[in-house]
């Protein structure tokens, strides 16, 4: 456990200063960065790192450094507000008060749940905020609905991985070793220096992804780490002295990892004793193996087969950590990409070593407790969950419908309607996670009443919202930070309220406050929200953290309050302690008893139980007759320093550093097309088009061109048809509906084709005739007894960008 150390202070000046860890908003994946937040009159007017923060040591992203002005932003929304459902798409909300919104919100859940079923809501959670750990319990136990949806494709952002480890690996999530858990970290005699960190499909430094802290590899590479990027870009990580690049086309991972696997065991660089004592299925994959040598793979790939024998040979080493990324899930192949990675580890000898892949154990804190909230549903309704029965692998793994059948049920009403909608933190619309978004719009607007917690006004909340709820900043409320959801728990932060801004009310708040009005008793009589006594808002929060940690760690949130960070030391080798297996035999917690690399579970649900690959869906070679027109691979979606995901477009200083999207192109494409730097540049494929500014650079390939993600512009009218521009740049209507993996994951964002030509603006994507109904619906508004039912779906299709 971390030493206690002083966690407020009074300053000469009259401020206070309070030290905290920091996860969202203002949006983060959960790396809890240590920083003090100054606070006078009200106002927080400082934010400095915590250099005593083992992790972080000081330092800070901007998203962070520019807390204060988040926090008193004017685009923030701070109490909550009403709107009419006819008036859905326009900006006629009304201030209401909490006692307000709680009597409407519960009463309309009473009443869906009387006339149609709980089973009639759903809730959607985003991806990487806080609300992670909380949009599970908000339905399963404070609405009482099985209907929890992540809404991208195919589920295609950590719940493929984190599902594949389950089946394959029998653990929590797989993390690369950097000392996290220890507060001596690097000297700490346990730890061993990994020789290579792959970086495959990952780009850590801007995204410190779910819990990992980027620019602990930065500090690894001080010491003498080096790093393999697996990559279609070039990043900085990877153009650093001595680092490895295997640059690939757009997914083909699959097949790269196959060629890997099969110079390991062609040159016989492989961990026999690991192999014979704790691998299943190692004959039966070194045959597929067979079929992937590196010339093969090289012009699957674009990889060269050299290459492609140098990295094997240094990933057959000890230790080697791999830190898979998002490209493994975004990709409708990414099933397979995930056991060929598991697998690469297992046969190297690197699973649970020191400097290898450490693994969290089956279920972990507060990891386990937002899946255990599905106790306050009757088994009749946890049954009811949309795609359950059609995509058991993910919606067993992951404890949510499956997100492609849920948007074929919002627009069909079968297998039965949905009535009502809960967004926590997810602006679906934006391209952040939905798949064919427009889609998505027009089903939002069939249903009777929705509801959105979010930060500020968002273009799903102004299409689709009749209630928002304001939720506070991460310097507002009182919480914890956990790495990979309790997956893999490498460190617990304390978030530290230093003041409150307006009348917001948090995750947690929210779950605890409708829970208890909403008398959500289980079926066995108790109520998961009830337990949680007192009227003030400090006390029953201070109670719920306190009843996840007092059990598994022995003190209360007070003290992780001022211990700041708890650090909870790492056990190696796991496996041969029985420390993995429910029934505490040595092992991993699978079918087999051995990490699979021959998947028992994948042959019971009718998938090839070896990994292989699969050409992209929407490439060149799938579809040659389609080539001519559509050229080039498009990536999207890597990360940026200043924003996460599609927040932070309204706040000046996040977005100084990027007022538009940009698309890389390579100088010699961009030629053929009369491309300059800065040109507006339209991108299309027969599913949809997007403009952003063109960025001449020889970090992609040729054939390649990567998107941003994630935009919208605030700046812009906010109503229906244009709701912040977010049809303009938006690379998701690029992404085909329904188009994932056999076992219902993985979808095409970042490897389908697309054609690029030069356009003169921005705007001028947007079809005049949606002027002309804005036109028309004023008009009409303005005639007495007259006004435009715009919750009909059919009403929209005439006016989405096309």
């Amino acid at each position: 456990m971390a030493m206690s150390k002083e966690w407020r202070r009074e300053n000469p000046d009259g401020s206070v200063s309070i030290r905290s860890t920091c996860w969202s908003p203002p949006g983060d994946h959960p790396v809890g960065c240590g920083m003090w937040l100054t606070v006078k009159d009200g106002k927080l007017i400082d934010v400095e790192g915590d250099e005593e923060h083992t992790i972080t040591q000081g330092r800070l992203c901007l998203r962070a450094l520019n807390l204060p002005e988040i926090v008193h932003s004017d685009k923030r929304i701070v109490y909550p507000m009403k709107r009419d459902p006819k008036d859905r798409g326009k900006d006629k909300w009304e201030r209401i008060s909490w006692d307000e919104a709680f009597d409407l919100v519960c009463g309309k859940v009473n009443e869906m749940k009387e006339k149609y079923g709980a089973e009639s809501i759903l809730v959607f959670g985003g991806t990487g905020r806080e609300a992670c750990i909380y949009y599970y319990p908000l339905g399963f136990s404070t609405l009482q609905t099985p209907n929890v949806c992540y809404g991208q494709s195919g589920w295609s952002c950590y719940g493929p991985r984190c599902s594949i480890t389950d089946y394959i690996l029998g653990a929590g999530y797989p993390e690369i070793d950097y000392a996290g858990y220890f507060e001596d970290r690097f000297d700490n005699p346990e730890f061993e220096l990994p020789k290579y960190v792959v970086c495959w499909g990952k780009n850590p430094l801007p995204s410190n992804p779910d819990g990992l802290f980027g620019h602990a590899i930065i500090d690894m590479m001080k010491l003498g780490t080096k790093v393999i990027m697996i990559d279609p870009r070039v990043t900085w990580l990877g153009a650093c002295e001595g680092n490895v690049n295997l640059l690939i086309k757009p997914g083909t991972d699959a097949a790269i990892g196959l060629g890997l696997a099969n110079v390991i065991i062609e040159e016989d660089l492989y961990d026999h004793d690991f192999v014979e004592n704790w691998c299943f299925g190692f004959d039966e994959f070194a045959e597929r193996c067979k079929e992937y040598p590196p010339e093969k793979v090289e012009e699957m790939t674009w990889a060269p087969a050299e290459q492609i024998r140098k990295v094997a040979r240094l990933m057959a080493q000890k230790p080697v950590s791999i830190a898979w990324g998002l490209a493994v899930d975004q990709n409708p192949n990414g099933t397979q990409v995930g056991h060929i990675t598991i697998a690469l580890q297992a046969i190297t000898g690197n699973i649970d070593i020191p400097g290898g892949l450490t693994l969290g154990p089956p279920s972990s804190l507060l990891g386990k407790w937002r899946m255990e909230t599905r106790k306050d549903l009757a088994p009749e309704l946890w049954d009811k969950r949309l795609g359950s029965t059609e995509y058991p692998a993910l919606s067993n793994a992951m404890a949510t419908t499956h997100p492609d059948f849920t948007l074929d049920t919002l627009e069909t009403d079968k297998p039965y309607k949905i009535h009502m909608i809960w967004f926590n933190s997810s602006n679906l619309l934006a391209p952040t996670c939905s798949a064919a978004p427009t889609r998505w719009h027009d089903a939002f607007l069939r249903t009777d009443f929705n509801v959105v917690q979010d930060l500020v006004m968002t273009p799903t909340a102004m299409a689709a919202a009749d209630v928002f709820l304001p939720l506070p900043t991460v310097a507002e409320h009182d919480g914890i930070v956990i790495t990979h959801y309790g997956r893999n728990t490498v460190f617990l932060g304390a978030m530290n309220e230093a003041l409150r801004v307006g009348e917001t009310k948090s995750d947690v708040e929210i779950c605890i406050e409708f829970g208890k009005r909403l008398n959500n008793a289980g079926p066995d009589g108790t109520s998961t929200w009830n337990i949680f006594e007192g009227d003030t808002r400090d006390k029953f929060v201070n109670s719920f953290f306190t009843n996840q940690l007092q059990p598994e760690l022995g003190f209360d949130f007070d003290k992780l309050k001022e211990i700041g960070l708890y650090q909870p030391g790492y056990d190696y080798r796991k496996y041969e302690k029985g420390m993995l297996r429910f029934d505490g035999e040595p092992g991993f917690n699978t079918v087999t008893g051995l990490i699979e690399l021959y998947s028992t579970l994948f042959e019971a649900w009718g998938e090839d139980p070896l990994p292989y690959f699969e050409e992209p869906r929407w490439s060149q070679v799938s579809h040659p007759e389609l080539a001519e027109k559509y050229p080039y691979m498009m990536t999207s979606g890597a990360r940026e320093y200043n924003t996460f995901h599609s927040e932070h477009r309204m706040f000046p200083t996040n977005r100084f550093f990027r007022q538009y999207p940009d698309i890389e192109i390579h100088p010699d494409t961009a030629a053929k097309y009369g491309i300059e730097e800065g040109d507006w540049v339209e991108v299309e494929n027969p599913f949809g088009k997007a403009r952003q500014k063109a960025h001449l650079t020889i970090v992609v390939d040729p054939r390649v061109v990567h998107c941003r993600h994630g935009w919208w512009y605030p700046e812009q009218d906010g109503e229906e048809p244009n709701l912040f521009g977010v049809w303009k740049s938006n690379v998701n209507t690029m992404i085909p509906h329904f188009d994932i993996g056999q076992l219902g994951f993985g979808a095409g964002f970042k490897s389908t084709f697309c054609s690029i030509k030069k356009v003169d603006d921005l705007d001028g994507l947007v079809p005049k005739k949606s002027l002309d109904i804005i036109k028309e619906r004023d008009e009409l508004e303005a005639q007495e007894g007259v006004k435009i039912d715009w919750t009909r779906s059919d009403l929209h299709r005439d006016h989405r960008v096309i």
